[in-house]
């Protein structure tokens, strides 16, 4: 056995992929070899590379064994070489600061609900980013495309949540959270005794979002007054191209539009009521989303608003997706001081209850 760790670079080229948007079965190879392999004894797994019969294995295909092969001989695989050496180009400097001024992610999913990879994975995707925290928002119960969590999952999944927090590497934690959808009567859809619970509550409008303006304006201000809501998701519901790889759930079914276009509200008056309520306005990350658009971004910040650049990941390689919003948020002259999760975590869970 050498110093390198397969495992590690099978990992490194699923997070790598996801990052990349490639197509979903390329990184489900790749993180289903690694979980095959982990489970194997290193001698058994040197042995079944020196005989090539790796790939007798379920989830081992030839790709992957190749890559197990150059790792066990102390190089680095081909294909993560040719990955690495192609994952893009810099941030500017404005960007680049906001970005690593950012301690945290404050929307993510897991396979709890339309995630695709379970809470453990995503925490220590984070850790290897360099995250403080990140704040697991998986779905509330209405959204039943997305396996919205009903009220005693959710309370499960808090349990959940401290019990992971105790084997994570000290120096970060998962912060409790959720995604909850706006209702068409401005109302948060959960129970109010466990919003209460929660560090962060992200909300959001899914549904009826083609609503006449001041529907939909008055919908956005009742959410906002809500003492519980501490950030605006997505606020205009856009979406700029189709969804990317690697994402199962809503945004996969084959009815889903390749663009949507945004929700009509009175933007002056939401974000004045965000700025009074003291509620973050979310810069979505997400290649296809880029919500909201610059122009928003904008009148946002001249309103007073916080924010959060979040990723809104479904998969561990999209959470480092965080640099698209900061380019569009520097792009925007918005300060790492407006921005919520350049906060430490106590901070940002004091202002959140506050």
């Amino acid at each position: 056995m050498t110093d390198r760790d397969p495992i590690a670079d099978l990992r490194r080229i699923a997070f790598l992929l996801e990052r990349a948007n490639e197509a979903t079965y390329r990184v489900r190879a790749f993180r289903s070899a690694a979980a095959a392999l982990a489970a194997l004894p290193a001698a058994e797994l040197a042995e079944r590379a020196r005989s090539g019969r790796l790939t007798e294995l379920a989830g081992v295909g030839d790709v992957t064994a190749r890559c197990v092969a150059e790792s066990l001989a102390g190089e680095e695989p081909v294909y993560l070489r040719r990955l690495v050496a192609t994952e893009g180009t810099d941030l500017d400097a404005a960007a680049t600061a906001l970005r690593e001024a950012l301690r945290g992610d404050c929307h993510t999913h897991s396979d709890w609900s339309d995630g695709g990879s379970p809470i453990e994975e995503m925490a220590l995707a984070a850790v290897e980013l360099g995250h403080e925290y990140v704040v697991l928002t998986d779905h509330s119960p209405r959204l039943k495309v997305a396996r919205g969590l009903t009220a005693d999952r959710l309370r499960r999944q808090l349990d959940h949540v401290a019990a992971v927090n105790e084997a994570l590497p000290e120096g970060f934690r998962i912060l409790t959270g959720i995604e909850v959808d706006i209702l068409a009567d401005g109302s948060l859809d959960q129970e109010e005794e466990l919003l209460a619970r929660l560090d962060v509550v992200v909300g959001s409008v899914h549904s009826g979002l083609n609503d006449e303006r001041a529907r939909m304006t008055r919908r956005m201000l009742a959410a906002i007054a809500n003492p519980h809501l501490d950030i605006l998701g997505h606020c205009t519901g856009r979406m700029v191209s189709s969804r990317p790889a690697g994402v199962r759930g809503p945004g996969d079914r084959a009815h889903r539009p390749r663009t949507r276009a945004e929700s009509d509200f009175d933007a002056d008056a939401v974000f004045a009521a965000c700025a009074e309520h003291d509620v973050a306005v979310e810069i979505n990350s997400r290649p296809e989303r880029q919500d909201p658009p610059k122009r928003l971004i904008r009148r946002a910040l001249e309103a007073g608003c916080r924010f959060a650049i979040d990723t809104d990941a479904h998969a561990p390689g999209q959470l480092d997706w965080q640099r698209f919003g900061c380019e569009r948020a520097a792009l925007c002259g918005v300060p790492a001081d407006r921005v919520v999760n350049t906060w430490p975590a106590e901070r940002l869970v004091a202002w959140a209850r506050g």
